[in-house]
């Protein structure tokens, strides 16, 4: 008797399932498949509330409870289907194991609540918006590079988007040692909105596109044909290399738990970071560390604001560039520019200097040599990479290291 109420209850969980409306996919195939999180992902994720901007941010008026909360698949397909989206949010064992994810990491979500909803999410529903690309897209960055547009990949990818240079390039975006605008919150918001309206030109559909966006079209196409030419995501699911096979899952979570975190325990975190700002273009050469010292503006919320100039040089000379200041700022910057020019001008912009910031590029390089007074910590980051990548891509158990040694800095 025990055995069949059993199999009743398993028939009717699964009944539960299947029976979402016509939005939304629940394919049981997929039950026992791996759950696959990005690599660079949970690296990002982790290294979220390591920032210097966590330390401006406090909980709000939201009732936090205490403890992880997960919640059955019933719950999460109701709530799924209730989002006002364009795109399917499918249900299936992959989705959920991604949810729970998400859920289990209450701390960096409650980060990307907060400065995805006060900063980063209307920039890019504006940019997405004028190109006529689903809103729900807007959460790609918070998978790409948990909103952190300094954010540089072991491949190489940066920004917010995580652009790789010829891609950043052939959109458009200024890629050099002094610039980089695949980091430029607006700049790549834009390029990005026009490559997924390309790749949708190619696909006609949204999951194939963000599986384009991940791995690059050749390995969907590759993955289409494998499948015998079926031209939908899970039914190409298993031809897909294996990061790409956790990116759509993790795109829907992505898109349920910035809307259902309440129900989870997590609350948004407030910022004091100045979320008003404005703009003022720059035909001068100027180091942020003179506009800091001069206009009493931190450094780091300067970089924040400003994360395209890898060396903190504005290279106004060549061209007029674009200061972002928070707001009230532009009217003493302006009135002060002879100062802030004239400020420690030999030490951080004379021609030596630049010369000596801009004589590598560390954003690109694979190895780095370890000389005197070099540190792991120090090494990563001049490289823009985390100290657990270090150790992961030269198999360190510690932090030790001798001179002359050759580390891998990415892949």
């Amino acid at each position: 008797m025990k055995k069949y109420i059993f199999i009743s209850i398993l028939f009717l969980l699964f009944a539960n399932v299947v029976l979402a409306n016509n939005n939304q996919i629940v394919d049981s195939k997929l039950d026992s498949v791996e759950t696959i999180v990005p690599y660079e992902l949970e690296h990002n994720m982790d290294s979220v509330l390591k920032t210097w901007l966590v330390q401006k941010m406090s909980f709000g008026d939201c009732q936090k409870g205490t403890g992880t909360v997960l919640l059955p698949d019933s719950v999460y397909i109701e709530c799924l289907q209730k989002l006002p989206h364009e795109m399917e949010m499918s249900f299936n064992a992959p989705v959920r194991s991604s949810i729970n994810f998400y859920a289990q990491k209450p701390g960096q979500v409650e980060y990307l609540l907060g400065m995805g909803h006060q900063y980063y999410f209307p920039i890019f529903e504006n940019a997405l918006s004028a190109h006529n690309i689903p809103l729900e897209l807007k959460y790609l960055p918070v998978i790409e590079s948990a909103l952190n547009a300094k954010a540089v990949s072991r491949v190489g990818a940066a920004g917010l988007w995580q652009f790789m240079v010829g891609t950043g390039r052939s959109y458009k975006l200024e890629i050099n040692s002094l610039v980089d605008e695949r980091m430029d919150p607006l700049k790549s918001t834009t390029a990005a909105a026009k490559y997924l309206k390309d790749l949708y030109s190619i696909y006609k559909d949204w999951y194939l596109v963000i599986a384009a966006y991940n791995c690059g079209p050749g390995n969907v196409n590759k993955a289409i044909y494998r499948s015998g030419g079926k031209r939908n995501y899970w039914d190409i699911y298993p031809y897909l290399p294996r990061e790409t096979r956790g990116y759509v899952p993790i795109f829907i979570a992505a898109n349920y738990i910035m809307n259902y975190y309440e129900q989870h325990n997590i609350c948004p975190r407030s910022t004091t970071f100045p979320l008003a700002t404005d703009t003022v273009m720059i035909d001068k050469r100027m180091h942020l560390k003179q506009i800091s010292e001069v206009l009493h503006i931190p450094i780091d919320e300067l970089r924040m604001l400003n994360p395209q100039y890898r060396r903190d040089l504005i290279p106004g000379n060549i061209k007029p560039y674009a200061l972002v200041l928070p707001f009230g700022k532009v009217n003493s910057f302006i009135e002060n520019t002879d100062t802030i020019l004239a400020y420690k001008a030999e030490e951080l912009i004379s021609q030596q200097a630049v010369a000596k910031l801009a004589e590598y590029d560390y954003s690109t390089a694979t190895y780095h040599k370890v000389r005197s007074g070099d540190t792991l910590s120090g090494i990563a980051q001049k490289y823009h990479v985390s100290v657990a990548s270090l150790k992961r891509l030269n198999k360190l158990s510690g932090t030790t290291i001798r001179i002359g040694q050759r580390l891998r800095v990415r892949m």
